[in-house]
């Protein structure tokens, strides 16, 4: 009895030994494509650039002028790789973007 102790004890033990963990790729945000930006024109309105866009994930409430598109993708735990399309208003209509996009964009 005092042998099998041990032996259950080390096969249950060796159950928990694992030699790594899987870690998945993270997605987050709005994929905004330089064909989209494309499309957008000085002067459209808010929904026009919407549709162009979508939904911009980043909202300021204290200047409505300015919204964010913002889109993060990290591969198995690695290194953060981010987009930002800061796109820029006057009385509603699109005036100007500013853009600091990956150079290619993840399988989606």
């Amino acid at each position: 009895m005092h042998k099998v102790v041990p032996i259950l004890l080390l096969t249950l033990l060796a159950g928990c030994v694992f030699p790594g963990v899987y870690k998945i790729n993270v997605q987050q945000g709005n994929i905004v494509t330089d064909e989209e930006i494309a499309l957008l024109e000085p002067g459209m309105s808010r929904s026009q650039v919407h549709s162009a866009l979508g939904t911009p994930l980043t909202l300021n409430p204290a200047d409505t002028s300015v919204e964010y598109y913002i889109y993060t993708f990290q591969e198995a735990g690695g290194k953060i790789r981010k987009q930002k399309v800061t796109v820029h208003y006057e009385d509603d209509r699109f005036t100007h973007l500013d853009k600091e996009m990956l150079e290619d964009l993840p399988a989606y």
